[in-house]
Parts: structure tokens; C-alpha cells; sequence
């Protein structure tokens, strides 16, 4: 693991958190694992992290879903949702009423409607740039992603939250929330697409934090709303992570084998 001066010094640059990643890192490459994996090449050690990942997201939500189906997160749920609400009126979440149509707005940033235009948009660009292999792949993930979020909930068949009203209509199963896992699959993949594009440290930070907020915005705001239990979100990004990072391996490869366009370099910084 390097321990390079300049990309500590990028690390540090980065505001509040910045010092501290930078000595993490320093501790980390000092130590025995740190020169154990000195000499793996960079792109093979982001692969077996983004494997860790995935593989700790799975199992998180079958540790998740086999708690759901023996109903031990009951009184779980049952207290979170309940503890957003008016205990007078359970029709009224807490907060001001624009809270509640802020959280209508950001719930359908996971909305069929809009991710679909989100990915139509991502696929037009990357086909305008010539890039028509990662298209693809994009277009392939989000279909993919869209098919399993289906088949886990008619496989589960968990009913919608009936403790509280809801504040905007559904049509389908409970378990997992495809809101959540929708968001987190098809942000954290564009938001991981995007800070590739770009050499420096904290505008990769930036991209990635930015694609991590709107997933995890858009699962609070189900929860709020009463049309999802806390449990159907939690499964909802497990399983959404996985995907993302599923599909960022697949990509990887691919680039590898050259059967997909390779990262474009990083425009040089004007003078």
C-alpha cells in the first residue's frame, strides 16, 4: 500500500475529514498489511475491496431477510414508524407540513419516472462520446437491477405497512424497498462512473458522497411517508450496494479483456 507524499498531501486537502484519512493511511501503509500489499497493483487492491463490499452487502441482507421472515423486526418497525408520526394523529408525520412535501419530492428521486430518465440521459451522453460499450453495460445494469428488485419482492410477498397512513400511493410488495435499492444501485454506479472520469481525490469524494446522500435520502423518505418499514430500506440498499458493486467488477473486467472502452485520461488543469 503507497504511501506516496503526494497523494497524502491530496488526502489532506480534503476539508474536515482530510487529516484524518491522510494518517489513517499512513498508519495503514506502515504497518504489516500495509507492506504485505505493497506490492499489489493499485486497481487490484480497489478490486478486492469493492469484493469485501459486495460480498458484506449480501450478507447483510440475508442476515436481514431471515430476520424479516421469522417477523423478529416487528417491534422494530412498528417503533421507528410510530415514532415519526403525531402520536395524536397518526395521519400526521412529525415536522412542518413542507417537510412532508420535501419528502415526496425526494422520494421520487427514486421513482420509476425519474430514474428511468436519469439512465436514458446517462446512455444518450455515452453514446454521443462514443462510448457505446459502457452504455450498454449501464443499460444492462439498470434492467438487471430493476428485474431482481421485482422477483425479491413477489419471493418475500411482505405487506405494506398498515400501522400508519401512507403519504403517497403503492402498488407493489413491501420487502425490499425498491426505491431504496433502485437509487442505490443506479446513483452508486453513475456516481462511481463519473468520479472516474476525474484524477482528483476530493472531487471523487465529492461524486461518490453526493450519489451516497441521494440514496440514502430517498430510502428516509419512504420510511417517513409510512409506505415502507425501516427493514424494507435496510434490504433495499444491501442488496442495491451489491448490485453497484456487482456491476463496477463486471465493468472493470470487461475494460480489462477490451471489450469496454477504457477510462478516459483526466484533462490536464489549465494554467
Amino acid at each position: 500500500m503507497s504511501s506516496d507524499p503526494s497523494r497524502l498531501s491530496r488526502l489532506r486537502a480534503i476539508p474536515l475529514a482530510g487529516p484524518a484519512l491522510a494518517r489513517a493511511c499512513g498508519l495503514l501503509a506502515a504497518s504489516p498489511l500495509g507492506r504485505a500489499l505493497a506490492p499489489v497493483a493499485r486497481m487490484e487492491r480497489v478490486t478486492l475491496a469493492v469484493v469485501a463490499f459486495a460480498a458484506l452487502a449480501i450478507y447483510a441482507f440475508a442476515v436481514l431477510a431471515g430476520e424479516v421472515l421469522e417477523g423478529d423486526t416487528g417491534r422494530l418497525d412498528r417503533t421507528i414508524l410510530l415514532a415519526l408520526r403525531n402520536p395524536r394523529d397518526l395521519a400526521d408525520p412529525l415536522g412542518p407540513v413542507w417537510l412532508e412535501e420535501v419528502m415526496r419530492d425526494l422520494t421520487a428521486l427514486g421513482g420509476t419516472t425519474v430514474l428511468t430518465l436519469v439512465t436514458l440521459a446517462v446512455i444518450a451522453y455515452l453514446l454521443l462520446v462514443r462510448r457505446r460499450a459502457t452504455a450498454l453495460l449501464v443499460a444492462a445494469s439498470v434492467l438487471g437491477a430493476t428485474v431482481l428488485a421485482s422477483l425479491l419482492k413477489w419471493g418475500f410477498d411482505r405487506p405494506r405497512p398498515d400501522l400508519v397512513p401512507h403519504g403517497v400511493a403503492v402498488y407493489s410488495q413491501s420487502f425490499p424497498s425498491s426505491h431504496a435499492m433502485l437509487s442505490a444501485a443506479i446513483y452508486l454506479t453513475l456516481g462511481a462512473l463519473l468520479a472516474r472520469s476525474q484524477e482528483r481525490v476530493r472531487v471523487k469524494v465529492f461524486l461518490l458522497g453526493v450519489a451516497v446522500l441521494v440514496t440514502v435520502l430517498v430510502g428516509a423518505s419512504r420510511i417517513y411517508l409510512g409506505v415502507h418499514w425501516p427493514t424494507d430500506v435496510l434490504g433495499g440498499w444491501a442488496v442495491g450496494a451489491a448490485w453497484a458493486s456487482g456491476s463496477w467488477l463486471v465493468m472493470l473486467w470487461l475494460q480489462r479483456r477490451g471489450e469496454v472502452e477504457a477510462e478516459a485520461p483526466a484533462a490536464p488543469p489549465r494554467a
